[in-house]
């Protein structure tokens, strides 16, 4: 039997598998998924002509709460901003590190079997680490 936290794995992972598929139709190349470093994680690290994008997916099933990307708050911008700064660092990540840096959010809302996305391209812009 799932327990919640199945449930709410499951649903995260469906919702990135949706953002990539998006991602890709847009002409990104995925490089990296649920990347870590430590306790850091990036959900998606993309790349297209205009440079690097840090990707945090949220997925929700549709509800009364706040919408997906509102949990994406400073906290988490930074610690973000901090793997993101890890990735370029690596080995991986050294040849994107003098690219244009984008934080995007895609916010995944399921209703029964269907979804919506939405897109924030440059949700934030981190100022400090």
């Amino acid at each position: 039997m799932e327990g919640e936290g199945d449930i709410r794995q499951t649903l995260g992972k469906r919702g990135e598998d949706i953002a990539c598929g998006m991602l890709r139709d847009m002409g990104h190349t995925i490089l990296e998924r649920n990347w870590r470093s430590g306790h850091l994680e990036i959900d998606i690290i993309s790349f297209d002509p205009d440079g690097i994008h840090f990707v945090e997916v949220k997925t929700r099933r549709q509800s009364i709460q706040a919408p997906p990307q509102d949990n994406v708050d400073r906290a988490k911008q930074r610690r973000i901003a901090k793997a993101a700064l890890g990735y370029l660092k690596t080995k991986n990540g050294l040849p994107y590190g003098n690219h244009e840096c984008h934080f995007d959010i895609a916010a995944i809302t399921f209703k029964g079997d269907e979804w919506t996305v939405e897109w924030f391209p440059q949700a934030y812009i981190p100022l400090y680490i």
